[in-house]
């Protein structure tokens, strides 16, 4: 399966380099595009997700990579819940 990566930044203006097993990512979020962050997330849950679920149908057992990802992008967004128009840039894919 083709394994992609994609930056974000942060209303922080920090960023973050993130991994998907599979290209879906793609045709949820695009590279100089703004996101609202509660819309990232959900972009982000249901790109990896699905992602996750390619593996599965592939091998027979979810990506538990992806799974850690997503785990890691929802603990980074808590700092910035609560935080008005907080928003998410998607800086590139590699």
């Amino acid at each position: 399966m083709p394994v992609m990566h994609f930056h974000v930044r942060w209303p922080d203006a920090s960023e973050t380099r993130c991994y998907s097993p599979s290209l879906v990512v793609q045709d949820f979020l695009a590279p100089g595009e703004r996101y609202a962050l509660d819309d990232f997330l959900q972009r982000t849950r249901d790109a990896l997700g699905i992602a996750s679920e390619r593996v599965r149908a592939r091998y027979g057992f979810a990506c538990s990579q992806a799974m850690d990802q997503l785990a890691e992008i929802e603990r980074i967004a808590t700092r910035f819940t609560g935080t008005a128009d907080a928003q998410v840039t998607v800086v590139a894919f590699d």
